[in-house]
């Protein structure tokens, strides 16, 4: 796996002074290849043209750009808010993302409508948002079609019950959208919150072409953890890189973490090495090892390979 490796800014920012551009030149320094940024936050004072030429100085390559609908007005939805101003803002919102990413030569774009949803009984009209949002993901593939489109699902938070919240719903938006660059950004904690199987999402979306981003990081499925790579799920995150790694994906991977009593840089450098490590034991068992053993469909194989990773190989 070529290792394009990209963290959450958010968490390195009180340790620089809450500069982006003091992050952006310590990232080299813990491990990252990578950058995406929060759009419009990070983008604000900064413009495409002097962002390319801080990563350039920085020898980091943008991987792309998240939205992220921080005004109290997109609090009752962004795409599917019953308002079509808002939602018509919201859009707009999107394309000036566009723009940025490949202004500053990234190549992802990716969308969670966070306050697309619901937290009440006959709050909204399911089927309109449905067709607000698909018709919004249409728009915006047209109007980039040189970029991968990325919809990233979290079954809630910031609503009781997100809209797209879950694989089965970013699937099936997928294939309503239906247009070649619009793909889906799977996180790890939310697909725990949500009981779906990461490896399954993985290897479903990757062997379609439509693995467009990868959020890391762990939790225990009850709330958006953010803890450290495989500290609590080692042997699915094991099954999801092998997934990841399998069909070739080639954007970044992203950790998504929330050091809270622990310093960000040093928590990101346990993410990187963590990795890498995985990368190894991936490899030392080989493809073919893996291969072999999900063609199986043997319980005691899964647990081999688990005693061998603990086993030291």
């Amino acid at each position: 796996m070529d290792m394009k490796l990209a963290t959450r800014i958010n968490s390195l920012l009180p340790l620089f002074g809450d500069d982006v551009r003091e992050v952006l030149a310590n990232l080299r320094r813990i491990g990252l290849t990578h950058v995406d940024l929060n759009y419009p936050e990070h983008s604000r004072n900064i413009e495409a043209g002097q962002m390319r030429q801080v990563l350039a100085d920085c020898r980091l390559e943008a991987n792309g750009v998240a939205l992220r609908f921080r005004c109290k007005r997109y609090l009752n939805g962004e795409f599917g808010n019953a308002d079509p101003a808002i939602a018509t803002e919201a859009l707009q919102l999107c394309k000036d993302a566009c723009d940025y990413c490949r202004a500053i030569g990234g190549r992802v774009v990716t969308i969670w409508l966070g306050f697309d949803g619901f937290d009440y009984p006959f709050q909204i009209a399911y089927a309109r948002v449905w067709e607000q949002q698909r018709k919004a993901f249409q728009t915006i593939c047209d109007y980039a079609p040189d970029l991968q489109v990325s919809i990233e699902y979290k079954p809630f938070e910031e609503r009781s019950h997100a809209f797209i919240d879950s694989f089965g719903a970013v699937f099936a938006m997928i294939q309503d959208v239906g247009r070649p660059n619009i793909g889906a950004t799977l996180d790890f904690c939310h697909m725990l919150m949500k009981h779906d199987s990461p490896a399954m999402a993985a290897d479903i979306l990757g062997a379609r072409g439509r693995l467009f981003g990868i959020h890391l990081n762990d939790g225990y499925g009850r709330k958006d953890d953010g803890l450290m790579i495989a500290t609590a799920n080692l042997a699915k995150t094991l099954e999801f890189l092998y997934y990841v790694k399998r069909h070739g994906y080639d954007n970044a991977i992203y950790f998504d973490t929330f050091p809270v009593r622990e310093r960000g840089d040093a928590e990101v450098e346990r993410n990187v090495r963590m990795i890498r490590r995985l990368n190894d034991i991936i490899d030392k068992l080989g493809m073919e090892c893996l291969d072999e053993a999900v063609a199986q469909n043997d319980g005691l194989n899964c647990s081999d390979i688990i005693l061998s990773v603990i086993s030291g190989l």
